[in-house]
């Protein structure tokens, strides 16, 4: 029996709403699991990491982070090392070989519903950036280089909130087709800095819920964890 914990950052200013979230998707992913140990605890939410990881002898932590990072390699270790807990960490959410097919599935179902051309048409994939470290816009674009063969969109096309090329110019030149948020989950970023974005482009396309939100998502990871 595995002992896993599914961490993700959450949100600072209003925690509990995403521990909420992802404890929800750690019990899909336990009930296709029933062989192992699923919890789940964001690290914004004091104590909630702490208390996940209670009675584990040997956990594992997956993190529900989009990339390696900061988060992923510095702060979890950190806060890991607090917790006086020695714990294998899994690669993230999403570098998951089974998350551009289930990207392809959402965007090819998302431009049917819409009436979308997709040979005519982009999709935009927003992802967080940084303005210090590479991992977060290098997974998108290996995300994007992914998908073009699974689509047939005009142009697949990498945006960032946090450094350029910024979604507000990348949307100001795609007012065609639909935007996806390479996102675990619906935080600040998803909520408010990326419809604000579309909104000062003139971008509009379909704004998809972040990838992470998807309600297959739960059986992706519980496809890799059985691996």
């Amino acid at each position: 029996m595995r002992q896993i914990v599914l961490v993700s950052h959450g949100s600072p200013s209003d925690p509990a709403p995403l521990d909420a979230g992802l404890k929800s998707i750690a019990a899909r992913v336990q009930a296709l699991c029933p062989e192992h140990q699923i919890r789940g605890a964001t690290l914004a939410l004091p104590g909630a990491l702490e208390a996940a990881l209670s009675g584990f002898d040997a956990p594992e932590i997956y993190p529900f982070f989009m990339a390696e990072g900061w988060f992923t390699r510095r702060e979890l270790p950190r806060r890991l090392a607090l917790a006086g807990v020695t714990a294998r960490v899994l690669p993230p959410f999403g570098t998951e070989p089974d998350l551009p097919g289930l990207i392809a599935k959402t965007v090819t179902e998302a431009t049917k519903s819409a009436g979308i051309e997709p040979e005519s048409s982009d999709l935009i994939l927003v992802a967080h950036g940084s303005q210090v470290a590479r991992r977060s816009k290098d997974t998108a674009q290996a995300m994007a280089r992914r998908l073009r063969p699974l689509t047939r969109f005009w142009r697949i096309r990498t945006a960032f909130i946090e450094e350029a090329p910024f979604l507000a110019d990348v949307a100001a030149e795609s007012l065609s087709g639909l935007c996806l948020p390479f996102f675990a989950q619906r935080a600040g970023h998803v909520a408010e800095d990326i419809p604000e974005a579309l909104a000062a482009a003139g971008f509009t396309g379909p704004l998809l819920p972040a990838i992470g939100e998807h309600p297959e998502a739960a059986a992706l990871i519980a496809r890799s964890l059985t691996r």
